[in-house]
């Protein structure tokens, strides 16, 4: 005797285009883009259960510039969280020498910071191409507050205080993106 099979059921799931998904979630992404994109989770899930097709990408932000190789390197170690929440920390860093402003950075404290930088990017094995603008992650302000953070690096009075308050915020920052957030890999054909 032969076994029935639901047809219907099968037809209403989604794609199997789940790559990982902790400690972030990692998806095919079913449309044509070059890019690695960071969608809503509420929004990517309504894309993936869409019947007749994806008409229209909901909002999200293209993961391109210095944010193309952040993206790669929590790629490459999407199986390891230790490994993925110390690369965001020097992301964090990068970032503050970059494009933040404290006193400390005014000083010789700078070299110490460069030296602990390219340390980790070489323990890592990270290296970022092209531009530098920007490369922490787009988060929507109802999650996080961008301008705080911003605010208690420039507040920081000491070099151990600064890295203390950059791992706090890029620790909230990895949390949030975890939970809120879902990653589509640039799409690679059929």
């Amino acid at each position: 005797m032969g076994k029935i099979i639901d047809l219907q059921d099968k037809l209403q799931r989604p794609p199997d285009v789940l790559i990982s998904s902790k400690p972030w979630e990692f998806r095919r992404a079913s449309w044509k883009t070059p890019y690695f994109i960071q969608m809503l989770r509420s929004l990517s899930e309504k894309l993936e259960y869409q019947q007749n097709g994806c008409h229209t990408t909901p909002p999200h932000f293209v993961l391109k510039g210095g944010m193309a190789c952040t993206i790669q390197a929590m790629y490459a170690n999407r199986h390891d969280e230790e490994e993925m929440r110390e690369t965001y920390y020097l992301i964090g860093l990068t970032d503050c020498m970059i494009n933040q402003v404290n006193p400390i950075l005014r000083t010789d404290l700078l070299r110490a910071m460069y030296k602990k930088v390219f340390a980790m990017k070489e323990a890592l094995n990270i290296h970022w191409h092209g531009t530098l603008d920007q490369v922490l992650f787009p988060i929507d302000y109802q999650f996080y507050d961008e301008l705080a953070y911003r605010s208690s690096i420039r507040e920081a009075g000491t070099l151990k205080e600064l890295y203390r308050t950059i791992k706090r915020g890029t620790d909230e920052m990895f949390d949030i993106l975890s939970f809120e957030y879902v990653f589509y890999c640039p799409w690679i054909g059929e």
